[in-house]
């Protein structure tokens, strides 16, 4: 199965992550949770960037939130609307928002 997640805030554990049992995890950031693609606490990244080699994060949101698409880590796509409709319906089997 192809899992395409949601990430929306970025107080999320991996704990979540790690219970999914997928061939292909593919996480979005979308709304708070584009914070982990931009975000350093204690000089480290987010450890839900380790989590699957398949990491979005949604430009709107990034941009809204005063922040710039290039400071994104360099491990995430950053992509659109419509970039994440084709993730939904091309990549995907099932989604999951968290």
């Amino acid at each position: 199965m192809k899992l395409g997640v949601f990430v929306s805030d970025f107080t999320l554990t991996t704990d979540t992550l790690e219970r999914f049992k997928a061939d292909k995890l593919g996480i979005i950031l979308v709304q708070n949770g584009v914070y982990h693609a931009t975000t350093k606490e204690n000089g480290k990244a987010s450890s839900l960037l380790d989590k699957t080699p398949n990491l979005y994060a949604l430009s709107e949101d990034i941009q809204i939130r005063g922040m710039k698409d290039a400071d994104v880590d360099k491990r995430v796509k950053v992509v659109n609307y419509s970039d994440v409709v084709d993730l939904i319906f091309n990549e995907y089997d099932k989604i999951a928002w968290l």
